[in-house]
């Protein structure tokens, strides 16, 4: 499934929707042959990262994003939404300094959406 800009957009708007700080979408083609992008976002506390993940969950079918798997329950420290294509993390402050994904990732061109 080749996810389009329209829906990368939806998803971002959503996210920002349940107030996610720090929104990045990294594009991992050609650089991950596990998915395509990585949505990085902040949660202030783990009922914020986990209403951010509930929201997802209730959102993402309507738009034809199907969800594999989540992980991180019921801790929701780090939660991670595994969609094929797309994977979301939704992190705590503590642990998104802790792990770094976007210099992990370093080599992934960061996306940006217009309004």
């Amino acid at each position: 499934m080749e996810l389009e800009q329209k829906a990368l957009k939806q998803v971002v708007d959503w996210v920002a929707d349940k107030k996610g700080r720090d929104i990045v979408m990294l594009n991992l083609k050609g650089i991950s042959m596990v998915t395509d992008y990585f949505l990085i976002t902040t949660g202030n506390s783990t009922t914020q990262v986990k209403g951010i993940a509930d929201y997802l969950e209730e959102k993402l079918g309507s738009i034809g994003i199907p969800i594999l798997r989540v992980e991180g329950l019921p801790e929701a420290k780090w939660l991670l939404i595994d969609c094929g294509d797309l994977v979301v993390h939704i992190m705590t402050p503590e642990q998104r300094d802790f792990y770094n994904l976007e210099r992990l990732w370093g080599d992934a061109e960061v996306l940006a959406f217009s309004d």
